[in-house]
């Protein structure tokens, strides 16, 4: 449905569920703990109400197996990215990975489940909601581009990453309205971010008071959580 077709009050609904949850979301990121985890149920659970009040199935979320062999070519390319990427680092020597396959998969399982769950957030939550109150589809993937790269600062890294990811994985969504290739996509270039980029320079991949406060330069796995 157009943006300008929906109920105003429909659509005051929307614009207040992106703000009550990009707020609390940001309130996670620039926390100290021990408020930071409290805080961060806090945040997941709203976000789970309110996306279960407004849920419009798993076809809509992208959680389908349509078009995930058409879009399959956005894995490869992000696979094609890691290996140029590794091999640079390997020549900087910038390059840090677990000892062992086993350790590896400890490492950055979470994380991996972490990308996963922020590709869901950006594209069934705040690019859904802004596809109902924006009429232009680029846009609406422009905004949601801004505010995910906005949830990553203040690191230099992280937040120019983000924008240009999060309106390219925006507009594959718009085109194949498959979530799999994306979060799979997401993981392969987080991953290798964490082990090509030295600890030192993207934080441990830290966003907000957490990059701030980064004082344990020798920690290689990036958090699940800010």
């Amino acid at each position: 449905m157009a943006a300008s077709r929906i109920p105003i009050a429909a659509r005051s609904r929307n614009l207040i569920e992106l703000a009550i949850a990009y707020c609390l979301i940001l309130l996670v990121i620039w926390s100290p703990r021990p408020w930071q985890r409290i805080l961060w149920w806090v945040a997941a659970a709203v976000v789970l109400a309110i996306a279960t009040f407004s849920f419009e199935g798993l076809q809509a979320m992208g959680l389908r197996r349509e078009n995930f062999l058409r879009s399959l070519w956005i894995v490869s390319a992000a696979s094609l990215f890691s290996a140029v990427a590794v091999v640079l680092a390997v020549w900087m020597r910038t390059l840090h990975v677990p000892a062992t396959p086993l350790l590896f998969i400890k490492t950055y399982a979470g994380y991996i489940l972490w990308t996963f769950v922020q590709q869901l957030l950006m594209q069934c939550f705040f690019l859904a909601r802004l596809l109902r109150l924006l009429s232009n589809p680029k846009l609406a993937a422009a905004v949601t581009s801004l505010i995910f790269a906005a949830a990553h600062m203040p690191s230099p890294i992280l937040a120019p990453v983000t924008l240009l990811w999060g309106f390219a994985s925006c507009l594959l969504f718009l085109r194949y309205r498959n979530l799999y290739t994306l979060a799979l996509a997401h993981a392969i270039l987080g991953v290798t971010l964490a082990i090509t980029v030295p600890a030192a320079v993207h934080h441990n991949m830290r966003v907000g008071l957490g990059y701030l406060t980064y004082g344990h330069v020798h920690r290689v796995a990036p958090s699940a959580q800010p």
